[in-house]
């Protein structure tokens, strides 16, 4: 019925015939052009095409000053009975404080209260509050800022520990947080504290020591992971 209907009106009417064959031309020429790159009006293009051309926010770099960083003496003996050598170096005086056999679960725990608490972990006391006391020993040194020496830290005899059990285990040998030891310097640097998690040798896993992963955090209650040269496998260690 349609047929008939265009064909009469073709009879009577050889305009529109020509209004139809000349839209399609348009529509059609449009769309190849929008194909090899050509600008074309946005009433012609598909509605995926435009939301594909929203410009994407650009995101602003910044540059911060990082005042701590710290290494693992690994030429000396280090083992969870004998204990480890750590050389930290701070642009300002900070504190060193090693939790020994820091529960993982208190640390992730510590991580997130830094980011999503009312207050930031930027000393000793409040990290160790976070943590809930989730630790076996804890042994802090004073660090100057010009101070280049190395700080060797052991747990106490008496606790009786010389592992941490089979593997996936429960606790870190160490982790180690440097913060801030004068409030004037919290209030100039916008990274507050580094937190180190140190793998030392024991009974049960003889791997040698070495850092495992660190995190600095922010003022602000962000953490950013430094990425380290050498990659380990974390799954296998906890």
């Amino acid at each position: 019925m349609a047929a008939v209907f265009l064909i009469t009106l073709y009879e009577y009417s050889p305009l529109f015939y020509i209004t139809v064959i000349s839209l399609c031309f348009v529509v059609t020429a449009a769309m190849v052009l929008g194909w090899f790159g050509f600008d074309v009006p946005v009433i012609l293009r598909s509605s995926d095409e435009t939301e594909s051309v929203v410009p994407v926010p650009e995101k602003r770099m910044v540059q911060v000053t990082n005042p701590f960083a710290l290494e693992v003496e690994s030429s000396g003996v280090a083992s969870v009975t004998e204990g480890v050598s750590l050389l930290p170096c701070c642009l300002e005086p900070c504190v060193l404080s090693c939790y020994w056999g820091c529960g993982v679960h208190a640390l992730q725990g510590a991580l997130q209260t830094h980011q999503h608490g009312p207050s930031k972990l930027a000393t000793p006391h409040l990290f160790q509050e976070a943590l809930h006391f989730q630790y076996h020993h804890c042994q802090s040194f004073h660090i100057s800022g010009e101070d280049r020496e190395e700080h060797y830290t052991k747990m106490p005899a008496d606790l009786g520990i010389t592992d941490f059990g089979l593997l996936p285990r429960e606790r870190y040998p160490i982790v180690a947080v440097l913060t801030l030891a004068e409030s004037e310097a919290r209030d100039t640097y916008n990274i507050v504290a580094s937190v180190t998690v140190v793998h030392v040798p024991d009974d049960k896993y003889s791997l040698s020591a070495r850092i495992l992963f660190q995190y600095l955090l922010t003022a602000q209650g962000n953490m950013y992971e430094l990425k380290m040269k050498t990659t380990v496998m974390m799954q296998s260690l906890i």
